[in-house]
């Protein structure tokens, strides 16, 4: 979902109804007003909130008690009426046409900046997975066709949760808990990705020790690592380092902060989630695009929890960030599933492209210039229609669409839906690995009984020698 916060407080709309009027009096407390534009707050005042924009206000009367209150317990009780929307309204800056192609411009540039990258480092992982699949005879996670096909009801079912509990429950409570939550994998996720260059600047005089921390189940046949990490003094520090950045965020929730677990966030995702094969790509994204266009267009849910959800779940960019530097506030935002769900998909046609064993990975290149080009017109239908837009309506054809009509062309569709990632064993094959553990196992036993024979055997002989050596220098005595 991508969206802009609206903001049309101007100078020149400020008085158009008595709430700007009263914003800007509290502003400049010294400021005097007439006694029509205080008649016409007092009214303002004295008729329900909820009424203001659909039925006539009463007229003022002169003789009310109440004329004469001080603007500071107007403004008071004009803030208490009116809801958080309005204040938001009035209290942002407006943005500028310059301020706007800054922010959506720098929108574009942090969401292909993880799916790129992401997809890139998704190959290492993919071999990474295959070989510990071939090792170990334990299979790799991956999504299946069930998994695609339940995940758009699942997260259904998980916004609806949020938008009841932030309904019912207080948002302050509830995003402590969530941003706790989010600070321990936030700093994961950043430490998994600065790791390797922070690790080059720490000076030589610190020692690079390796430690590993390894979980196995043990069975009679065969044992298995259950957790298997190996982390250096490197690492440590590293993540040391993440953890006061995560501070920033933990207590200040600034953008730039907020911004940085996000993207760690996207690349680790797209690195690790595997597709496996195109028909499962394909189920997952037109879910998604069915799911993100339902609450996006026909509800409010999406955009009430997208504002109130206070995570590192979405990339924001001020739209004042010109006129009111890193301290600005008037955000457009971009969900992170706009990011991943479709970096997933590209990173499966990079993985693909390697197969075939070309110089060109031209289906990855494809799709990347079709997520570039969804994501502009995203950008461009918000603007003209100034609502949120389900930014996976635009990006699921384009990145689905371009690179099926090129493998059309070059002949490759049916290499493409044939193509696994992690392809299921056959039963020999499973047989074979489980005799070769078996036989291993054996041998294992063996050499270790082997071992002992040869020992003993040796002691044995050891004795003997040192008894005829001793039988020879008794012989030499007597001698």
């Amino acid at each position: 979902m991508l969206e802009e916060y609206p903001c049309t407080s101007t100078a020149a709309n400020a008085t158009k109804n008595p709430f700007n009027r009263v914003f800007l009096m509290w502003q400049q407390p010294d400021s005097l007003i007439s006694t029509d534009e205080f008649l016409q707050i007092h009214a303002f005042l004295q008729w329900p909130s909820t009424n203001y924009l659909s039925e006539p206000r009463p007229p003022a009367r002169s003789n009310d008690p109440h004329m004469f209150v001080t603007v500071g317990r107007t403004v008071d009780r004009t803030l208490n009426v009116n809801n958080q929307n309005i204040t938001d309204q009035v209290h942002r800056s407006p943005a500028t046409i310059e301020g706007m192609a800054v922010a959506y411009g720098s929108l574009v540039l942090m969401a292909v900046f993880p799916v790129f990258f992401g997809a890139i480092r998704s190959v290492k992982f993919h071999k990474s997975e295959v070989q510990k699949e071939k090792t170990s005879g334990v299979a790799a996670e991956k999504l299946s066709y069930s998994d695609a096909a339940m995940f758009p009801f699942f997260a259904s079912g998980a916004l609806l949760i949020l938008y009841t509990v932030f309904k019912v429950f207080s948002k302050d409570n509830l995003n402590r808990i969530i941003t706790s939550y989010f600070y321990c994998l936030g700093v994961l996720a950043l430490c998994h990705l600065l790791s390797p260059v922070i690790s080059k600047i720490i000076p030589g005089s610190i020692e690079k020790v390796t430690y590993r921390l390894q979980f196995t189940k043990s069975t009679r046949k065969m044992s298995i690592n259950s957790i298997d990490y190996s982390f250096t003094t490197h690492d440590v520090i590293s993540l040391m380092l993440c953890a006061l950045l995560g501070l920033w965020y933990l207590f200040k929730k600034h953008w730039i902060a907020n911004n940085l677990f996000g993207i760690a966030f996207a690349i680790n995702g797209v690195e690790m989630l595997l597709l496996n094969n195109m028909i499962i790509g394909c189920i997952l994204l037109g879910g998604l695009f069915v799911y993100d266009i339902f609450w996006v267009f026909y509800t409010d849910v999406m955009v009430t929890v997208a504002k109130s959800f206070e995570a590192p779940i979405k990339l924001v960019f001020p739209q004042d960030l010109l006129e009111n530097g890193i301290a600005a506030s008037n955000f457009a935002i971009l969900g992170l599933g706009d990011i991943v769900v479709p970096g997933i998909f590209i990173a499966f046609l990079l993985r693909f492209d390697k197969s075939l064993k070309r110089k060109r990975s031209t289906y990855f290149y494809a799709s990347f210039l079709a997520y570039v080009l969804g994501l502009g017109v995203t950008i461009y239908v918000m603007h003209m229609f100034k609502h949120a837009q389900p930014a996976l309506l635009y990006l699921v054809p384009a990145c689905v669409g371009l690179p099926i009509l090129l493998a059309l062309i070059k002949g490759d569709i049916g290499a493409m839906f044939k193509y696994e990632d992690l392809p299921k064993r056959s039963k020999n094959e499973k047989k074979e690995k489980k005799l070769k553990n078996v036989t291993d196992t054996k041998t294992g036993s063996n050499v270790e009984t082997n071992t002992k024979a040869n020992n003993q055997s040796n002691a044995g002989s050891k004795k003997k020698s040192q008894k005829t050596s001793a039988s020879s220098d008794d012989s030499k005595k007597k001698k």
